[in-house]
């Protein structure tokens, strides 16, 4: 088995030509780039049971040699996964060279029968050897297309292998490329994006997957497994945010309150110059998906469900094309940054300080600490406080009860990064119990803080009313708002109740 460490980026064809020109991409020892024409295989069955168990299957040709790869699948955003490769006869699969791999576990007498081509690439590679520091890493330019069947997607990409030598030479390259041209990093390999064109799948937004702890993982091994999950959840929702799809906006946003949530988890361990910057970046993210969300709602919940209100509440139209406007103006102002270079480079910025962040190469105790007992010991403090705070929820103001919502949601954060190291069955139904109150609680809470946010757009509004065509917009608003009022009490009991079962729920970490 091999590690195939490597960083790929997306560009356009025209970048390709511009980063085979640069002058800072050329060996400094007089080799001479490459040109390859590569045609690669990928076999799967129908059901695609290869896929579904995270292993691709190619055979690539190259003149007169094919080569066969089996790879792994990555969790989240990584840079090295599994890759297994032997010189074949033929362009067919040979079954007998994926003995020791993991396909050799899938390998029944149906699947051995199944078998069959699925889809192929076709690209011209340009391979530039770059000797940066001490280091061997290999420039790959592909220009091509991916095809299946009739159809097929244009390919265009950069691909940095190390092949020897120290990752932070690695991204040192991958920065030149990133700086150079508009390139955003590939979350997709060109195996998943052959099953795309297959499934003919429209833009959507990416929920956040399961994160899958190893039952004796230190601290550092789960921060960065809980960390490259949780940067794919935001990455993966580039197209649907650039496309406009509100649950794309919410779910970057989710991903970034996650990202900011594990920065609090792992403060200790990854406590460094390196991680305050990604904490304001984030930061200055979370705060251009944060107006259009909060917009969604307020008008997808409230507002558009009283538009068959009766009697009719006067000026309701002209709030709704307001706020549609705001909107509008708001999910412009959140595409223009995720189109933005500061955009492309916190995200490349976020995956070196993961893999080989300042952090990792300090002695420090933390390091080799287990994951287990610091969950264990998280969840108790965290309980505790959380548990205090939500004592006497109806007696709250407003700042208080946002507080003991931040509380919660970091609880539940915590449980979502940590909750895979505790699946014995006793744990799991205790802590389905506590998931269950939690959520509850949490979702309460949301909607109190959802009006306390209306009410203050509400107030801006009715501020920005110095017209009197304007005038019926904040009547409007001001009427949305009071109907809201009458939620309140319901919201409340809900939460205490949510709050009484909390308290009770046994502790699965015990």
């Amino acid at each position: 088995m091999g590690i195939e460490t490597e960083i790929k980026f997306e560009v356009a064809p025209a970048d390709l030509e511009k980063l085979a020109a640069s002058r800072s991409l050329r060996p400094s020892n007089g080799e001479l780039a490459t040109h390859r024409h590569l045609v690669s295989t990928y076999f799967d069955t129908p059901k695609h049971v290869l896929r579904r168990n995270g292993i691709s299957l190619r055979v690539r040709q190259a003149g007169k040699k094919h080569i066969q790869t089996i790879k792994t699948a990555t969790n989240g955003v990584a840079i090295g996964r599994g890759e297994w490769e032997k010189r074949i006869d033929g362009s067919q699969p040979d079954l007998k060279a994926a003995r020791g791999t993991p396909l050799d576990e899938l390998l029944s007498r149906r699947l051995r029968r199944e078998l069959d081509a699925v889809f192929s690439t076709h690209i011209h590679r340009t391979v530039v050897p770059l000797h940066p520091g001490n280091s061997v890493v290999e420039l790959a330019l592909d220009e091509g297309h991916i095809r299946a069947g009739l159809y097929s997607t244009p390919l265009a990409e950069v691909e940095l292998e190390l092949k020897s030598g120290s990752v932070s030479d690695l991204f040192r390259t991958a920065r030149t490329v990133a700086e150079l041209v508009p390139a955003r990093l590939a979350l997709k390999s060109k195996s998943e994006q052959g099953y795309g064109l297959i499934a003919d799948q429209p833009t959507a937004a990416v929920s956040a997957s399961k994160i899958t702890l190893p039952s004796k993982a230190t601290l550092a091994t789960a921060f960065q497994m809980t960390a490259r999950s949780v940067l794919h959840h935001i990455a993966a929702n580039e197209p649907a945010v650039l496309a406009g799809l509100p649950e794309g906006i919410h779910q970057m946003r989710v991903g970034v309150r996650r990202l900011r949530a594990a920065i609090s988890v792992f403060k200790e361990l990854i406590a460094c110059p390196q991680t305050e910057v990604i904490k304001r970046d984030m930061k200055w993210l979370a705060g251009k998906l944060g107006p259009v969300r909060d917009l969604d709602v307020f008008l997808n919940t409230k507002v558009n469900r009283l538009s068959e209100a009766e009697p009719p509440i006067a000026g309701l139209s002209d709030l709704v094309s307001e706020l549609d406007y705001r909107r509008a103006v708001a999910a412009e102002a959140a595409k223009a940054a995720i189109a933005s270079s500061r955009y492309r480079l916190l995200i490349l910025s976020t995956l070196e300080w993961i893999e080989d962040g300042a952090w990792l190469k300090r002695r420090s105790v933390r390091n080799s600490q287990r994951a287990k007992a610091f969950a264990a010991d998280l969840f108790t403090r965290r309980v505790a406080k959380a548990k205090k705070r939500a004592k006497d929820i109806r007696h709250l103001n407003v700042h208080a009860r946002h507080k003991l919502r931040i509380a919660m949601k970091k609880l539940r954060y915590s449980i979502f990064f940590f909750e895979s190291l505790f699946d014995g069955k006793a744990s799991a139904r205790k802590l389905s119990r506590y998931k269950s109150a939690l959520a509850s609680l949490q979702d309460n809470l949301g909607a109190l803080n959802d009006i306390a946010v209306h009410q203050k757009m509400a107030t801006k509004i009715r501020a920005d009313a110095n017209e009197k065509k304007m005038q019926p917009v904040a009547f409007a608003a001001g009427t949305v708002v009071g109907t809201e009022r009458g939620e309140i009490e319901r919201l409340l009991d809900a939460a205490e109740k949510a709050a009484h079962k909390l308290r009770g729920a046994k502790e699965f970490w015990d």
